[in-house]
């Protein structure tokens, strides 16, 4: 695989190696967690979204510069870890726990929402050799369904319905 696809598959796997290495936990979301779990690359994609702990920002992005990534200055670290490096863009959305130890949005306006129940739980994914984690199918249809009900300005893309189409089907029957 080469050109930019090539090129963020390559950025996944050195994320994957990196944080493995350093004990800090990441899943893949978005495109990316649902190629992976349907085995190959489905379309073009902007960027490698993921999600990480909050408390374990700082040192990812920490190690990660030290590999030439680069905060991008559109994103406050605040809310979200953005990084750079050549025309390869990484998304590292935060998670938090609430008292009651439910997954949680980490940061922004929805901080403290919880997430779905078993998101972190699903079995890593996988295009050729490359393995990564990715959160459940379930949350990634939930995500896509809802984005345009929580996000009313942005309504749903040609591209979300196609994934929304791609996961259903790749989802064992029930019952």
């Amino acid at each position: 695989m080469d050109g930019l696809a090539g090129r963020q598959l390559d950025a996944i796997r050195e994320v994957v190696e990196l944080t493995g290495a350093a004990g800090i936990a990441v899943w893949l979301r978005g495109g990316w967690a649902m190629d992976f779990h349907l085995g190959a690359v489905s379309r073009p994609h902007v960027d490698v979204d993921w999600y990480c702990w909050r408390r374990e920002a700082g040192p990812l992005a920490a190690r990660l510069g030290g590999q030439g990534w680069r905060p991008d200055p559109r994103m406050p670290v605040e809310l979200q870890l953005e990084l750079v490096r050549g025309d390869v863009e990484l998304s590292f959305a935060y998670l938090d726990r609430d008292p009651a130890g439910r997954v949680v949005v980490g940061s922004g306006p929805w901080a403290g929402t919880p997430l779905p129940e078993g998101m972190l739980d699903a079995p890593p994914g996988r295009i050729g050799p490359h393995t990564a984690p990715v959160i459940s199918v379930a949350a990634q249809i939930e995500f896509k369904e809802m984005y345009p009900v929580w996000m009313p300005e942005r309504p749903r893309r040609a591209k979300d319905a196609a994934d929304l189409a791609r996961l259903r089907g790749s989802r064992p029957p029930t019952g």
